[in-house]
């Protein structure tokens, strides 16, 4: 027979589970969130990862080219895309290298300088600014309608310029 009396109930309020739902989808959507964070920061690492190998591979081929040559034979170029990597391109361009003007600390040395060293000084900028190249590489990523450039540079040196020497005074010639 079935008891009509008071029976005791052993289970949740829906209140108590109203809070479990919320406890629990507060946890999952923070485990979402830290796991979609994650694979961002994965992404872009990876990115970065395969743009320093571009990098360093068109560094690698442009050093292979041009190593041994005239430093003049360097020419600007560009290129659409890197062999199954369509949303990268490069560039190179190259320009004389700019030496520093050191005739300002030589001037500001105890006793300061002589004519003939100022112009040593200056024949010897000049010669390693006609001896050596910059050649800037560039790797270009295309993402949503956005450019992002890396960049690396090498130093080009013609071994082969002769180093102009001044005459010195009294010497026989």
């Amino acid at each position: 027979m079935i008891s009509r009396g008071r029976a005791k109930h052993s289970g949740f309020t829906l209140l108590e589970v109203l809070i479990a739902m919320i406890i629990l989808s507060a946890g999952v959507m923070l485990l979402a969130q830290s796991w979609s964070s994650s694979y961002n920061r994965i992404k872009k690492t990876q990115r970065n990862v395969e743009i320093a190998a571009l990098l360093e591979r068109k560094l690698a081929e442009i050093d292979m080219k041009y190593r041994g040559k005239a430093i003049d034979s360097i020419a600007e170029s560009e290129g659409d895309e890197f062999e199954g990597h369509p949303e990268y391109s490069w560039k190179l361009e190259s320009k004389k290298f700019e030496m520093p003007d050191l005739t300002s600390v030589l001037i500001g040395r105890e006793g300061g300088v002589d004519q003939m060293m100022m112009n040593l000084m200056k024949q010897f900028s000049e010669h390693l600014s006609n001896s050596i190249k910059e050649v800037k590489v560039t790797v270009i990523f295309k993402h949503n309608d956005k450019e992002f450039e890396y960049s690396a540079t090498l130093l080009f040196v013609d071994y082969d310029k002769q180093l102009p020497l001044p005459s010195l005074p009294g010497a026989g010639g």
